[in-house]
């Protein structure tokens, strides 16, 4: 009996030691229970900190700040009394449906900062999908496709994290509570009050209110942009039902411009910060200035106001058919209704006339552009058909002083033609402004190739991003050497019968505009012969090509109206 007994203990050590000795994360544990409870700890505190950041993180860069994590949450204290409310079950159900909402509205507001970084307003879940992939695109084209493919991966990678993450957190916190329930009611308890005290005294720490229902607020405002997206449709239907030209006659179009060439210039990121801010107003004013007296020394008048843009940032193509149709194309599901109508634009105007060829300079486009035929252009140059033998620019795909020589190349120096409606974009002050091209002189142009030095002489985009105020230097320049390119066009070749009509397309990202809310964009028109600005002289427009602070400030999608009453039929006189 006694050995018997003896041989027990020897027998349970061993399955002791095996078990201590065993793989795995229970064995680890049982050898280091210090370690074991300080990675429990840790995880648990990094819990809370994810699903407390989850709760309380804005959707805006600027408004991160130590004070907006220092507030209750009131949909944390729901949240947690419903927990706890709830039989095991359902209470897992809820806990992972939680976390995983949690991860969602944290993506979203990633999603939020960028476009607020970009295009100064949030991401629209109805209509900004298709933008993602315009951004892939900018990416590729301006860092290459090794950086494209890293960028999204590295993004995709995060989503994923950001997903499972909030989702496991929750689940811990959530057992958490239930082992150690009344302390967790107690303090669920306690922070009600709390934060029911904090807005009845409105407490603030560092100006941000204490009591918090950021997600409360953030989802209601997302349903309520998904209504007012599906909404817009039928709204948008509606206005482009109007149109106060469509019934008007050929032969009472466009009188006062018959026998000009009419060029509608865009600027790409030409925007009111590049006149008004001081850091740059010094450097785009000297160019005006000089433009204005260039101009008028080869006989050029000119008059300039505001228009202010659907889009800020980013979006160019909303801008363009803004202007060109009258309608406010503020969103990618209005351009696609509109592209897809038969509402008339400025082109279609001028070749209802049958006076013009209507062209477009568009070197921007590398592909197909269905949307083109819309724009009612008898030819498209894009960049594979301006014969540019040099290097991009970053995104931009040809320099805007060769955009320009190619145009009357191709068209404007063309003997024995007829009368020219040109839309041409400039792309040369396209973000990321880096390298940026230099004027050179027309002669040495070639086919672009001197270009691929020039290129090498210029900036490295990531060099320049890496500082703000770097970034506005370069767009500085960018503007300079687009206007520059404008206005040494118009001396060169211009005549008295050239209408030159230019303007920004949008305001820069909020690097550059430092926070302002303006959409404001220049436009000028300039003429040689002195009856083309007589029919607008009733408009007060500034006289040069650098519009007063005080200009009229029309929204672009008037314009289209304004300029065909203007050039119209003149009205007798009391009707």
């Amino acid at each position: 009996m006694s050995q018997v007994t003896g041989q027990l203990p020897d027998a349970e050590t061993e399955d002791d030691e095996a078990e201590g000795t065993r793989p795995g994360p229970r064995g680890w544990r049982q050898r280091h229970p210090r370690a074991a409870r300080g990675v429990t700890v840790t995880t648990t505190v990094l819990a809370a900190a994810l699903v407390l950041v989850a709760l309380l993180m804005p959707n805006r860069v600027e408004r991160l700040s130590f004070g907006a994590f220092l507030r209750i949450p009131a949909e944390g204290i729901l949240l947690a009394g419903l927990l706890l409310s709830l039989p095991p079950r359902p209470r897992r159900i809820t806990a992972i449906a939680t976390g995983a909402l949690l991860g969602v509205l944290t993506v979203l507001k990633f999603l939020d900062m960028g476009f607020h970084q970009v295009l100064a307003r949030p991401f629209d879940l109805v209509l900004d999908w298709i933008l993602l992939d315009d951004a892939t695109d900018f990416l590729r084209e301006s860092f290459g496709r090794t950086g494209q493919v890293l960028a999204v991966t590295g993004v995709l990678a995060l989503l994923v994290i950001i997903l499972i993450a909030t989702t496991l957190a929750a689940v811990r916190l959530t057992d958490l509570m239930v082992r150690h329930r009344p302390v967790a009611a107690r303090t669920t308890l306690i922070l009600g009050t709390a934060w029911i005290t904090c807005v009845t005294l409105g407490v603030q720490v560092a100006e941000v209110p204490v009591a918090s229902k950021i997600n409360a607020d953030y989802v209601d405002n997302r349903v309520e942009q998904v209504r007012a997206g599906l909404r817009d449709a039928e709204v948008f239907e509606k206005q482009a039902a109007v149109d106060a030209f469509a019934d008007t006659p050929p032969d009472r179009l466009l009188t006062g411009l018959r026998g000009k060439d009419v060029l509608f210039t865009f600027v790409e990121s030409y925007g009111r910060v590049a006149i008004d801010d001081p850091a740059m107003a010094g450097q785009i004013d000297t160019v005006l200035d000089e433009g204005t007296d260039r101009l008028e020394n080869a006989g050029f008048a000119s008059r300039s106001a505001w228009l202010r843009s659907p889009v800020t940032g980013a979006g160019s193509w909303l801008a363009h058919s803004t202007f060109l149709s009258g309608l406010w194309i503020k969103n990618q599901q209005r351009y696609r209704s509109l592209t897809t109508s038969d509402r008339a634009t400025l082109g279609s105007y001028f070749r209802k006339t049958g006076a013009w060829r209507t062209v477009g300079i568009v070197p921007g486009v590398r592909r197909a552009w269905p949307e083109g035929k819309f724009f009612a252009l008898d030819h498209i140059y894009d960049s594979e058909q301006l014969g540019y033998h040099g290097p991009y620019f970053s995104w931009t795909p040809v320099p805007d002083q060769f955009s320009l020589e190619a145009f009357e190349r191709l068209e404007h120096g063309r003997k024995d033609r007829e009368p020219i409606m040109a839309e041409i974009i400039l792309a040369s002050s396209h973000n990321p402004w880096a390298p940026v091209a230099r004027m050179i002189d027309w002669e040495d142009l070639g086919d672009g190739s001197v270009f691929h030095r020039i290129k090498e002489e210029g900036k490295d985009p990531k060099e320049v991003w890496k500082n703000p105020d770097s970034v506005r230097a370069e767009y500085a320049n960018a503007i300079e050497y687009s206007l520059r390119s404008l206005v040494e066009y118009v001396e060169r070749y211009g005549d008295d019968d050239t209408v030159l009509v230019f303007l920004g397309d949008h305001q820069p990202v909020p690097t550059v505009t430092a926070g302002s809310r303006s959409k404001d964009v220049p436009v000028t028109i300039v003429a040689r012969d002195p009856k083309v600005l007589d029919r607008i002289s009733d408009w007060g427009w500034t006289d040069g090509l650098k519009p007063a602070k005080d200009a009229p400030q029309w929204g672009m999608h008037t314009f289209r109206d304004r300029f065909l009453t203007a050039y119209g039929p003149r009205t007798a006189p009391g009707r």
